[in-house]
């Protein structure tokens, strides 16, 4: 059976079509052939006994000649069914006459009418008695018994009978195979509809566009059904989906101008924070500077939230010639301070020119050295390279830490996803917005897992050439922080 399920429905109702019509034909077959074959054994055996009955009728004896007459002679009355005759005397089983090849059926004495098989012959024996003919004027002789034997062999009316049956299981053969391709068209045309169907729905999950519409049948059956309730289906689906994105745009315009507005109330809370980190001290310089703190990482988070709305909403930041080795020296610059405790290195190969917001692109590079910073152990070595390779241009952020958990590799890039590790309290926004960047950039960002540990980033994004541009050329690392008392690696 798993056979017959991996076989598409027409072809299960072509074989089905098929094997019904082959289980009838077989039946009707064996019917007929028993008929038939009883029919073609009766009509060979009455045709032996009226054959024998009017060949014992006619038999004479010539007597000038001594020989037994039927009509011409019993050859000629043979030849037509293949027959072969033997004339005995009754009284001694003498040969009078027989025909050529003809065989021994036995000595006479046998019982008169008698039907017997004899070495693959059908036996017909009659007891009979010759009248003679010319006989001399005014002589008269008394009839001779005779036993008269007529057979024919039964391997005739066998072949004829193999023959029928041979005929019965060709039409068998034959009706079966017309059954089954006719069984072919006839579903392929009944489930054109369905194929149709299939097809759209096929071109609709490929284009994601609910808004096709199914090709209905002008019939009344079920397949006119389905396409009905599928073309229904869509018509929701198109109407929830139109619902569902303006609910979206909603709220990513929502979150973009809640964002933007709390920019302005952040800047003057910190500035007035910082004011009073300076002039308070003991526990209330203490409250304020943890304010501070609070304050600057909610600004941070406001931030990523107004960057990932307008990267949601498609909208479009100001783009201009940006040398991504720059943009990477100065993110490393920025995070110096705070990653004392790691060994943090930049490695470019000349200017790598990319067309691009800069403060976006220093975020991006911002979050994969702090990403890496945060969920590391002290005193792990943090690698940032530029590179530009022809026609794209490759930053790298890789470390020699633990690596990404196997569990978070698939979610990594997800927003709110946050490591075990973290060290540094983030919210799980970090590669988000790295992703959100490098595709607004017409890039990507992917995640590997080097064969000697750790984990590495690769950002790539299109790179724009800038005219009169002097050729790559190595250059030494640019940053490198070690902590105090460390040895160098």
């Amino acid at each position: 059976m798993p056979l017959l399920h991996s076989l598409s429905i027409r072809w299960r109702l072509a074989l089905l079509t098929g094997g019904l019509t082959f289980l009838v034909l077989c039946g009707f077959a064996l019917v007929i052939g028993q008929l038939t074959a009883s029919r073609i054994r009766s009509d060979f055996n009455n045709e032996m006994a009226a054959a024998v009955d009017d060949l014992r009728d006619q038999l004479q004896l010539d007597y000038d000649s001594g020989d037994i007459v039927v009509g011409n002679s019993i050859a000629t009355y043979a030849a037509p069914n293949h027959a072969v005759i033997r004339v005995l005397k009754a009284d001694s089983g003498t040969i009078i006459a027989e025909t050529r090849h003809a065989p021994n059926f036995g000595l006479p004495g046998i019982a008169v009418n008698r039907t017997d098989t004899v070495n693959g012959y059908r036996v017909e024996t009659r007891n009979t008695t010759l009248k003679i003919v010319n006989p001399p004027r005014g002589a008269t002789f008394p009839p001779i018994p005779v036993t008269v034997q007529y057979a024919r062999e039964i391997s005739d009316v066998e072949a004829t009978v193999s023959r029928v049956r041979l005929f019965l299981l060709l039409g068998v053969l034959g009706g079966s195979g017309i059954a089954l391709a006719l069984g072919l068209m006839l579903s392929r045309r009944a489930l054109a509809p369905i194929a149709r169907l299939t097809q759209t729905a096929r071109d609709i999950g490929a284009t994601r566009d609910p808004s096709r519409r199914v090709p209905i049948p002008g019939t009344e059956d079920e397949v006119a059904v389905l396409a009905q309730t599928l073309d229904e289906m869509l018509q929701a689906l198109e109407s929830s989906r139109a619902e569902t994105e303006a609910l979206l745009v909603r709220q990513r315009q929502f979150v973009a101008d809640a964002s933007h507005e709390l920019r302005t109330p952040l800047t003057s809370v910190l500035a007035n924070l910082e004011l009073l980190c300076e002039v308070l001290e003991g526990e209330r310089g203490e409250a304020a500077r943890s304010a501070l703190r609070s304050t600057q990482r909610m600004r941070r988070l406001v931030g990523d939230l107004l960057l990932l709305a307008r990267a949601d909403a498609d909208r479009d930041v100001p783009h201009e010639p940006t040398d991504l080795a720059a943009v990477v020296i100065d993110a490393a610059a920025e995070l110096q301070p705070v990653a004392v405790d790691h060994l943090l290195g930049v490695e470019t190969s000349g200017a790598a020119m990319v067309d691009g917001a800069r403060d976006e692109l220093h975020r991006m590079a911002l979050n994969l050295l702090q990403n890496a910073v945060q969920h590391t152990p002290p005193g792990t070595l943090v690698t940032a390279a530029v590179r530009r390779d022809g026609d794209h241009v490759t930053l790298t952020v890789s470390d020699d830490g633990p690596g990404i958990p196997p569990e978070l590799r698939e979610s990594a890039f997800e927003r709110f996803v946050r490591g075990e590790g973290d060290r540094g309290g983030s919210v799980g926004l970090g590669l988000s917005i790295v992703r959100a960047v490098a595709r607004t950039h017409g890039g990507d960002v992917v995640l590997e897992s080097p064969p000697t540990g750790g984990a590495r980033f690769v950002v790539t994004l299109p790179s724009l050439a800038r005219s009169g541009e002097a050729p790559d050329g190595p250059v030494a690392p640019l940053a490198v922080r070690r902590p105090a008392g460390s040895a160098a690696r």
